[in-house]
Order: C-alpha cells, then structure tokens, then sequence
C-alpha cells in the first residue's frame, strides 16, 4: 500500500464521483479506478458500493476512510517537524500574528524573547488565526498568536488571556456625554464596521456575535480589511467599531473609546504550535509570555 492509495480513495469519498474525484487529482478516470481496486484487493474488503448513484461507501469504506484521514495527518505532521528540524539547524523560528496582537503585550514578550536567544532569526508573519492553522500544519511557522477557538489533531492550542472588547466612536457620538460603560442596546442605530473582511471565521465573528447573542442587530454592517482601516472609517464619522482594549494605543485622530456593560464582551488570545513539538523554543516562548504577564500584573490563564 502507498500513501497515493489513500489519498485516491479519500477524494473518491469525498466526491461520490470517480469522474469528479479524476479532475481533482489531475489524473484519467481509468488509472484511479485501478488504484481504488487494488486497494481493494490489498485490504481484502470492498470499500466502494459502485453500483449506487451518487457512490456510497461500505461499512469498511466509512472505516478506512477514519483511518486514511488520520495516517496522512500524521505524515503531514511529520514532513513539518522534519521542516522544523531543518529549520533549527539554520536558527530559525517562524511566528504568525494577528494585527490586533501587536497592540497588547506581545511586542515586549518578542524583545525578551529575542533577548532570550540572540543568534536565533525570529521572522513575524501576519496572519489570520485560520492562515495561522495551515502555516503551522505545512511548517511555515512554528508559533502563532490569535483570536479565534479553533480546533485541529494537529495543533495544539493554549489560552493566553481574554480581553475585553470596547467600541470605538467618532467625536461628536451622542454617547460620548455617558460618564459609564455603553449597552449594545444603545448602539444598534449605528452602522457597525468589523474587521477583517476575509477570511472567515475572524474578530468580526466575534463583534457580530456579540450583537447576535442578545438579539440585536446593527443599523447596518460594513466589512473592512483590518482595524486599521476601521478606525479610520469611524474618525471619519461611518460609523462605529468594535475593537480590543489593547487598541487604544493606536490613537487616532477623531476616535474616542468607551468600555461596554457586557460580560461577553471579551476577546480570547490563543498561542498555537504543533502537536508534539516541545522544542526548546516553545518553552522559552511560553516562559517569557509568563514572566511579561506576572511583572505586568496582567491577568491571564497559562499558570505558572
């Protein structure tokens, strides 16, 4: 049996279709057949019901199926370790990050870590937390920061601390006179700016579900590329924008911030690596982000 046995049999699962599963792979529909079979035979269980339209799968097929998933996650796992391997031996550390990650306590916790290990050659790519699942599975990161609960066999996920979201309003807002944390309630005549537009699921999940969870609604919703952007659109005067806490150090012209009378009104921060690896440079990571939180006083969930 070799790995391009099932990965052939998982897109005809996938497809129900051997003429679709063929223009998947990029191969003729005869040869894939050919492959199917001698699975087949090799296990010595039919795995496809071919007489059926669309294919269904035989109880051994649904079976194997499990069993295929699982064995090429794990070789993907292994060709990034073996990445990473490669990697270490030249000094180097990728590490991915959402943009609002950059506004709280990560920049200190990266110039301890530097500090930490001074030959080491750290390059910081922005990514969304759903980009930052695949670099990890494909070994082009090796640590990533975001917002989002995700979960996946071949990372692991540890939750930093939660954040409490606040909203952003343009000078002149009715609100602004209210010496006291906002209701979502007050909010819903504004039209609502969420970021980033794409990919999905992101922090604008999250805004959105906090309307949602109460059952309200915004006046309207405008989808923006990053936070950036929002906050220029709310100085402006477009609308407003619910953003974390951290962001406050990004300082605009025209923007004013106010906290909101809603419990659920708070962001998760995940650290993710991959499974199984407990290099040095994950432990040194996860000390240094302890030691900024504990000389910090900044609450948090990692323990000791």
């Amino acid at each position: 049996m070799e790995l391009r046995h099932l990965r052939y049999f998982l897109a005809v699962a996938a497809e129900r279709n051997f003429t679709r599963a063929a223009e998947r792979l990029h191969i003729a529909q005869p040869p894939l057949s050919r492959q199917i079979q001698q699975l087949e035979e090799e296990l010595g269980v039919q795995l496809i019901e071919r007489d059926s339209r669309p294919l269904r799968l035989t109880e051994a097929g649904r079976l194997i199926q499990e069993q295929a998933v699982q064995v090429l996650e794990r070789v993907e796992e292994i060709k990034a370790m073996a990445r990473r391997l490669r990697q270490t031996g030249h000094g180097r550390l990728g590490i991915g990050f959402v943009s609002s990650t950059l506004y709280g306590w990560l920049p200190e916790v990266l110039r301890r870590f530097r500090t930490a290990r001074p030959g080491l050659d750290v390059s910081l790519i922005e990514l969304t937390t759903l980009e930052q699942m695949e670099a990890l599975k494909d070994g082009r990161i090796d640590i990533g920061f975001g917002r989002i609960p995700l979960e996946d066999l071949a990372v692991t996920r540890r939750l930093m601390r939660y954040e409490a979201i606040i909203v952003a309003l343009p000078l002149g807002h009715r609100l602004l006179d209210q010496d006291r944390p906002l209701h979502l309630e007050e909010l819903t005549s504004d039209t609502l700016i969420v970021f980033p537009k794409m990919p999905r699921p992101s922090f604008a999940d999250q805004a959105l579900g906090l309307y949602r969870n109460r059952g309200l609604r915004p006046q309207a919703v405008l989808e923006v590329r990053d936070v950036q952007t929002a906050l220029g659109l709310v100085a402006a005067d477009a609308g407003i924008s619910l953003v974390t806490a951290s962001v406050r150090q990004l300082r605009r012209d025209n923007v004013e911030y106010r906290p909101l009378d809603d419990e659920q009104a708070v962001s998760p921060l995940f650290i993710s690596h991959r499974a199984r690896d407990t290099s040095d440079d994950i432990r040194l990571m996860l000390e240094v982000i302890r030691e900024v939180y504990r000389v910090n006083n900044v609450p948090n969930t990692l323990g000791d």
